[in-house]
């Protein structure tokens, strides 16, 4: 098992910065791909996939944070992070962190480990 607290959500105004933090614990070692997903508010929102790292430190990112948006771990503290800088209103949304030993399962959405969300708000 393992257990993800995320913390450092908050309401900015757009333009400005949050840092999001994932905090692993338990069988670390099962949760090797990590990843950031967020859903909107509204009827009819998906759950969407932010950026994810693998265990070598690959990283990918969605088309709408690429440039604006980095992930990044610190695995001797077993935490994950999100640096989210030019924050826009579109990116308000709770945020989650998410873990798998499978990186395809993580990339789909399905991964097995998930933390309970953080919340993200952007005024204009």
């Amino acid at each position: 098992q393992v257990q993800l607290v995320e913390s450092g959500g908050g309401s900015v105004q757009a333009g400005g910065s949050l840092r999001l933090s994932c905090a692993a614990s338990g069988y670390t070692y099962g949760a090797q791909y990590m990843g950031w997903f967020r859903q909107a508010p509204g009827p009819g929102k998906e759950r969407e996939r932010v950026a994810t790292i693998g265990g070598d430190g690959t990283t990918s990112y969605a088309a709408s944070v690429k440039g604006r948006f980095t992930i990044s771990q610190d695995n001797a503290k077993n935490t994950l992070y999100l640096q989210m800088h030019s924050l826009k209103p579109e990116d308000t949304a709770m945020y989650y962190c998410a873990a798998d030993f499978e990186a395809g399962r993580l990339w789909l959405g399905h991964a097995v480990y998930w933390g309970q969300g953080t919340q993200v708000t952007v005024s204009s």
